[in-house]
């Protein structure tokens, strides 16, 4: 079974895929838009920080990092700057600062905690391992959307 230290290990590989995916690019970059239903490389890395500040509500920690109303799920795609919108820099910070708050929070969780389940039979491990899936869907976006803000070029 996979432990919380491996999940923060993992979590720590999508931060730097991130870092590297997005290295070069503006905040206007992070703005352009696919021709088909796929929210901006903006809106991406910010859902991915709503989906960490819900993996800490998950792990029992009120922590959340910054006002990310404007990316949760099914929100209207992000064309331009508007309220809500963060400048990608600054994503890019708060998500740096995830990653050790994550980390942490993972040194302290016991393997007896981990493997409770709850109400219906789901333990915390199987839970959080959900977020970590969903983290790393977006994080895979990020190759395309690389391709979308003007970068001919392979990163991973």
């Amino acid at each position: 079974m996979l432990g919380p230290v491996d999940l923060s290990k993992y979590f720590y590989r999508n931060t730097r895929i991130i870092g590297m995916q997005t290295s070069g690019l503006t905040h206007a970059d992070s703005l352009a838009q696919t021709p088909y239903n796929v929210n901006c490389l903006n809106w991406t890395v910010g859902h991915i920080l709503l989906n960490r500040s819900n993996t800490m509500r998950e792990l029992g920690q009120d922590s959340s990092f910054g006002e990310l109303a404007r990316y949760a799920r099914e929100s209207d795609p992000i064309v331009e700057d508007g309220p809500g919108v963060v400048p990608l820099p600054e994503l890019l910070q708060r998500l740096d600062e995830s990653q050790k708050t994550l980390r942490e929070v993972f040194d302290t969780v016991s393997d007896q905690v981990w493997a409770a389940p709850d109400d219906d039979g789901v333990t915390l491990a199987q839970r959080v391992f959900f977020f970590y899936f969903h983290d790393t869907y977006h994080t895979g976006q990020t190759d395309l959307l690389r391709q979308v803000a003007g970068k001919n070029d392979s990163i991973i």
